[in-house]
């Protein structure tokens, strides 16, 4: 195949000269090629190299850590692991009693810890449904109050509801598809502050503290007590609260949505528990991380030179949190791992219903924050794909001009290893100082005399046609 080398001359008006000499067109076209595979090494960061063992390695960790979602978390009540959760919310409940100033008292006990937080974080929502006004109204009672009570909720609408009762002393409560609110909750109540500012900041403490002071139950719960509503069913309170505020009838789904999660909560699924399912779900995703960096890690001994070796070469080969490769692997692992959890969550269902599904018993059992991850992890690979999709032809016209870069540079270096720029000069030199445009002009200028052109139109020099074709004549 014949090729051939282009060299830009220039007309500086004077004479002639190349634009630039082949060691800087090396330079600029070294430059050129080191920025299009940047470019293209960012878009393909994206883009998942997992092999088979990577995803058999995923399946293991998600089926491993379902197995002990299964048998160690199972609902309230029958969970060993949530044993081990209440106990540490107790622990912490008494921790931060004692940073208010709680003393430990004779018996150091959590109810005692949870009696002065009580009294310390004094609130008028505090209806219990024991021989008060929200017993005969709505059935409320000590084992549903902390549910009904939007001002208990954890969720930004329960911070609103507790700030809002507090300013006007009311109550509110959501029952059976109702907004209730009562007046005058609590005479003895009084909100602290000396300003709007001061306060809101006194109802923002008030609603904290009170919440820590009921997440392990109430002073007066024997056994477990009941805590504080899980974050991820007392929407079910913000809906209808929402919609009954914009005079808007809750639908039947609503209510019986909300019905399910009250018979939840009064069963012990609280925030408590909640956090109980969050531990297989982390460990899952540990695990994968650990995985991938073995994995890695041992290529890179494997694979490197010793006297080579650095940190921070290891930890771009080895890092688990930002590259595609080790998010496919946690969503096969946590899509796995939902697939055993709502497979046992099912067969336990129509088990307790007697060959009916028992929804109930389904939702005790299934690991909602198991799903919220592996829906976070869905999500992300969507995105990922769509984003794929968006660079895929940007990816071929980076990598086509890639390949002409290089055939550029290429010829460039041959054309060094051939000429030097003392040649090119010469070669400059050698055309400027030729005659050839001269006679061609002596031509023209006798051929337009024969035809009797008139003189002032004939251009008879280089720099009267110059200025003809530059305009400046």
């Amino acid at each position: 195949m014949e090729s051939a080398v282009f060299l830009e001359l220039e007309d500086t008006g004077n004479g002639f000269n190349f634009k630039s000499s082949i060691e800087a067109e090396i330079n600029n076209a070294q430059i050129e090629l080191d920025e299009l595979n940047e470019t293209i090494d960012s878009i393909r960061i994206i883009r998942p190299e997992c092999d088979k063992v990577d995803y058999a390695l995923a399946i293991s960790s998600g089926a491993i850590c379902g197995i002990i979602d299964i048998f160690l978390v199972g609902k309230p009540g029958e969970s060993p692991l949530g044993n081990i959760t209440d106990k540490w919310f107790e622990n912490r409940t008494k921790d931060f009693a004692k940073l208010w100033g709680w003393s430990g008292g004779k018996e150091g006990s959590t109810s005692s810890a949870i009696r002065f937080l009580e009294e310390k974080f004094k609130i008028p929502y505090d209806q219990r449904g024991a021989s008060d006004a929200g017993q005969y109204i709505f059935g409320l009672n000590p084992t549903n109050h902390h549910f009904k009570s939007l001002a208990h909720n954890p969720s930004l609408l329960g911070l609103f509801f507790s700030i809002l009762d507090q300013f006007t002393n009311q109550s509110h409560f959501v029952t059976e598809g109702a907004l209730i609110s009562l007046q005058r909750a609590d005479d003895g109540f009084e909100l602290q502050g000396t300003n709007v500012t001061s306060k809101l900041f006194s109802a923002f403490v008030n609603w904290f503290g009170h919440i820590i002071s009921d997440i392990s139950g109430s002073s007066g719960s024997k056994g477990r007590g009941m805590g504080i509503p899980s974050p991820l069913w007392t929407w079910t309170n913000d809906v209808i609260a929402i919609k009954r505020k914009l005079n808007i009838e809750p639908s039947d789904f609503d209510k019986s949505v909300n019905d399910l999660a009250l018979k939840m909560f009064n069963q012990g699924y609280d925030i408590r528990f909640q956090s109980t399912q969050a531990i297989p779900v982390i460990i899952n995703g540990l695990v994968v991380r650990l995985f991938y960096s073995v994995r890695r890690l041992v290529k890179y001994f494997s694979q490197s030179d010793r006297n080579h070796r650095s940190f921070g070469e290891m930890w771009k080969k080895c890092e688990p949190f930002s590259n595609a490769t080790v998010k496919r692997m946690l969503t096969v692992a946590h899509g796995t791992f939902c697939l055993v959890d709502v497979g046992d969550a099912t067969v336990r269902g129509f088990v307790a219903g007697g060959g009916t599904f028992n929804a109930l018993e389904f939702f005790m059992r299934v690991n909602v924050v198991g799903i919220g991850r592996f829906t976070i992890s869905l999500y992300g690979e969507v995105k990922r794909e769509i984003q794929n999709t968006r660079n895929s032809q940007r990816l071929f016209e980076n990598v086509r001009e890639r390949e002409v870069v290089k055939y550029y540079l290429g010829g460039l270096k041959l054309l060094s290893n051939e000429y030097d720029d003392q040649e090119l000069v010469l070669l400059i030199s050698d055309f400027s100082n030729s005659d050839v445009y001269r006679e061609m002009l002596s031509a023209s200028v006798e051929l337009a005399n024969k035809r009797h052109v008139p003189q002032e139109k004939i251009i008879s020099s280089k720099e009267s046609g110059d200025a003809y074709f530059r305009g400046t004549k």
